[in-house]
This record gives C-alpha cells, sequence and structure tokens, in this order.
C-alpha cells in the first residue's frame, strides 16, 4: 500500500496545491479550491499506473488529510482525476535570460512588455 506524503506549492484564502510523493517520488498533484458554498472541488492528477483501487485511497487521504483539517464542514467533495505522466513544469521565465534591462528600441514590445513567449521546461 503507497504511504503517501504531501507537500504544499501554494496556498491563497481559497485554494491550495500540493505535490503527492510516494517513497520520495512524485505520483500526482492536487489543485484544492474551496468555495462559500461548501462545496469543495479539487483537481487530481496522477501517474499511469495509480490503479483505481489506489486512486480511491489516494482521494480518501486527501479528503481527511487536505480539506476536512481545513473545512470540516463541507457539504460535498468534488475530485476530477486526470491520469498520464508527468510533462515538466512550463513557465515564462527563462532561465538562460539576462536582466541586464538592456537591449535596443526595436525590441520593444506594447501592453506588458513582453513578447510572445514559448513555454517550455524548467530545469
Amino acid at each position: 500500500m503507497p504511504d503517501y506524503h504531501f507537500e504544499r506549492e501554494s496556498r491563497t484564502p481559497f485554494s491550495e496545491a500540493w505535490t503527492i510523493e510516494d517513497g520520495g517520488d512524485a505520483v500526482g498533484r492536487v489543485d484544492i479550491h474551496f468555495t462559500d458554498s461548501g462545496i469543495v472541488y479539487a483537481t487530481l492528477c496522477v501517474t499511469a499506473d495509480v490503479d483505481d483501487d489506489e486512486l480511491q485511497d489516494l482521494i480518501a487521504e486527501i479528503d481527511e488529510g487536505l480539506v476536512l483539517t481545513s473545512d470540516p464542514y463541507r457539504d460535498d467533495f468534488v475530485v476530477t482525476v486526470w491520469r498520464g505522466e508527468y510533462a515538466g513544469v512550463y513557465s515564462e521565465e527563462d532561465e538562460d535570460d539576462d536582466d541586464d534591462g538592456g537591449g535596443d528600441e526595436d525590441d520593444r514590445v506594447e501592453g506588458n512588455g513582453r513578447g510572445p513567449v514559448l513555454l517550455k521546461p524548467n530545469g
């Protein structure tokens, strides 16, 4: 039986994002959204090798360990599950960019000052 460990990635007043690990290996991620109506929504992404029984156990652990500790009076817990493979973390930040602020006038872009960026994996 898997021994899941949850590591919080981010938190806002109404949501949390957690990495799910089993034995030190990342096996998924869950984004939890709390609403004023008492319904808690989650998007759960797991690796392709997580079977249906493990999935049910994982949802129960998320409910007991993450949801009920934050909202013990919730009315419902609705989970959307995606099963697949890890593709990476994508960002607009380019680790190779130099932030010297220099550049030609021709490089200026209207709007937020940034041109279109191809998102690519970090690391």
